[in-house]
């Protein structure tokens, strides 16, 4: 399955639920799920009507998937990580996603949004304990150290993003030196430090069928 190319917006409208894929703009009155809390197409207000089992199942899934920008393929491969290792299998699954280094750059407010966090990661803008990367995908444990490469800390759009975030909580797993631009990952969050809403036991019960 391609990357999705259509607007964010859609998305948000299509779960009933921010996302946040925009930025700043997903925090204004400007925001899809606000003005038009309906689902996109041309009959979506004909579309209220009860959601049966299968459908809650996919719609957790789906919303979950798009929050964090992976694609199908990479989401089914890191429930199946989930599965095998001790614990909640929907636990697992949501602390593998936070530990993807462009959620890590998102977290750390060094971008705006996911995507663009992965664009910057992909253009080789961040280090990884010292090493440049460009795979928005890999993932990080405790210990590992994310920092703006040296040669991307006089960026005007870096030191822009890294202002207008200044005022975001940064999670406490990580430690954030705003004047370093680097983020410590202290340890992998628990499930109540995750703040996305959703029933991960749904994600299991559509993989379990």
């Amino acid at each position: 399955m391609a990357r999705y190319t259509g607007a964010s917006c859609r998305l948000c409208r299509r779960e009933n639920k921010k996302l946040f894929l925009k930025g700043d703009r997903c925090y204004s009155d400007k925001c899809a799920v606000v003005r038009r809390a309906t689902v996109p197409g041309q009959h979506g207000k004909a579309r209220a009507r009860k959601t049966s089992e299968y459908g809650l199942q996919l719609r957790a899934k789906q919303s979950t998937r798009r929050y964090y920008g992976v694609l199908e393929s990479q989401f089914a491969t890191y429930y199946d990580i989930a599965s095998r290792k001790p614990g909640m299998a929907g636990e697992n699954l949501l602390r593998i996603l936070e530990s993807r280094i462009d959620n890590i750059v998102y977290r750390a407010g060094f971008a705006s949004s996911r995507k663009e966090a992965r664009q910057l990661v992909r253009h080789n803008h961040f280090t990884l304990n010292g090493e440049k990367v460009n795979i928005p995908s890999i993932l990080l444990k405790a210990g590992d150290v994310v920092a703006v490469a040296n040669s991307s800390k006089n960026s005007d759009k870096i030191k822009a993003v890294v202002e207008a975030n200044s005022a975001r909580p940064t999670p406490k797993w990580m430690d954030v030196s705003k004047d370093q631009l680097t983020a410590n990952i202290i340890e992998l969050p628990n499930r109540e430090d995750i703040d996305f809403d959703v029933e991960e036991h749904l994600i299991v019960e559509y993989y379990s069928k």
